[in-house]
């Protein structure tokens, strides 16, 4: 368990407190770069860290971030005029640039302008895998992106979603990070005997209780959960989690899942999953759909998520239409049959739903942990100790000087006869798979 002191430092990333300062540390995914189709356009409206802030192509398609408030008076910049290499106040025509320098202050006479000391709060930003990034910390010196291997592909043959969950990034990142769910909430009503043994889903459902290897990483944490399969054999699912509040999940095949997911705090009680995903891998998503021996799907386990129409609120991106209002879409009727374990169908709703349940902000305080949230209580304690040692000494947290610590994080599943130690069997593995950087790539399909 955490202390209520502790649970208030980990869940609080606003301006200034522990946490959010550590966030800052480190490049923050902020928009998908269709968001800001074309140079000169509307600007969009977005939260990060518990600040309103304003994304914009300028003339030249560089991406700005600056606060929404006119320097002048503080009139609100979402409904300037994009134009001329800035975005200009309607109210006094005030320009601003994509670094927040006053470009231009048309009402002042030429004799009394001072624009160059006025500057807006802005955020660098750069573009890379279809995705705008921001750096929110000191001016100094922005550290380089994170190493991932899904950032050595072209932007071309990486797949981008985001969805916004309506919690706290905390619980968001603890539903990732525990593999014993899945045979419970994604695949509880599964009989093994109704599953081709080969099926992905077949070593979990045949266990729900794995046994784990839990371990510091340099890149943050890492599990291995194991289970028996046949006499001689083991089923590994290896994930991370990875500073500042990126993991890495099981649900591929170990030698060809490349990817990363994103729970960034848009502020204390909402979160944007952002998922990068190469076109290449075999993931859950490029495997047929987990069916039962007949043919039949598994109940539970549809893909595609449904989308509220976006809107200009500082909230109003990529939420689903399945949500609180209207309890996930939940069907009592499939859940009493044995149809879908959960009452509600698609494996990302179903996590969506649950981290959702527990309220904008869990009070870990009041849990009863088991042996199997170790992998939870370790990415706690890693958190905790970064924060605070950022705060109290000035040390910048992993991951951010040495981006390169990232590059040996892989996830996935697979089957091993291998008996080393699991970090031994971890390495050769990694060492067989399929990597972007050593393999000649092509135009994804």
């Amino acid at each position: 368990m955490v202390s209520s002191a502790d649970n208030e430092l980990l869940v609080r990333t606003g301006p200034g407190t522990a946490m959010g300062e550590y966030f800052r540390r480190y490049w923050l995914p902020v928009a998908l770069s269709r968001e800001l189709p074309a140079p000169d356009g509307p600007p969009i409206r977005v939260q990060m860290l518990g600040e309103d802030l304003l994304a914009f192509r300028d003339t030249q398609g560089r991406v700005g971030l600056i606060e929404p408030a006119c320097a002048h008076r503080g009139a609100n910049l979402f409904f300037g005029r994009n134009e001329e290499g800035g975005i200009r106040c309607i109210y006094h025509g005030w320009k601003y640039d994509v670094a927040g320098n006053c470009v231009d202050m048309a009402s002042v006479p030429p004799h009394q302008d001072f624009k160059h000391k006025v500057k807006a709060k802005a955020y660098p930003a750069v573009e890379r895998a279809g995705i705008v990034w921001a750096y929110m910390g000191p001016a100094a010196k922005a550290p380089p992106l994170p190493a991932f291997e899904i950032l050595d592909v072209p932007d071309d043959e990486i797949s981008v979603t985001f969805i916004q969950r309506e919690c706290n990034y905390l619980q968001a990142i603890e539903g990732e990070i525990d593999t014993s769910h899945f045979g419970f909430l994604h695949a509880g009503h599964v009989d093994p005997d109704d599953v081709p043994e080969d099926d992905p889903v077949y070593h979990t459902i045949t266990n729900r209780a794995p046994e784990y290897h839990i371990s510091d990483a340099p890149w943050g944490t890492q599990y291995a959960g194991y289970r028996a399969a046949g006499a001689d054999s083991t089923y590994w699912r290896f994930a991370n989690f990875l500073f500042p509040f990126w993991s890495q999940a099981p649900n591929g095949e170990f030698g060809s899942h490349v990817h990363a997911r994103a729970w960034v705090p848009l502020d204390d009680g909402h979160t944007m999953y952002c998922f990068l995903r190469w076109k290449r891998g075999v993931s859950a998503l490029t495997q047929p759909q987990p069916a039962f021996k007949d043919g039949r799907p598994i109940g539970g386990t549809g893909r595609g998520n449904k989308f509220l129409p976006n809107t200009t609120d500082w909230l109003g991106r990529f939420r689903l239409a399945a949500n609180p209002s209207n309890d996930w879409g939940m069907d009592r009727a499939a859940q009493q049959s044995g149809a879908i374990y959960s009452g509600i169908d698609g494996i990302h709703l179903q996590d969506q739903a649950i981290t959702e349940s527990m309220g904008p902000i869990t009070d870990h305080a009041f849990e009863h942990l088991a042996p199997s949230d170790q992998m939870i209580t370790r990415t706690r304690r890693r958190l905790l100790m970064a924060a605070r040692a950022l705060r109290d000494k000035g040390a910048l947290p992993p991951g951010v000087e040495d981006a390169e610590v990232f590059r040996g994080a892989r996830s996935g599943y697979f089957v091993s006869d291998d008996k080393s130690p699991w970090q031994e069997i971890y390495a050769r593995q990694l060492g067989a798979a399929l990597h972007p950087s050593t393999t000649p790539l092509r135009a994804a399909e």
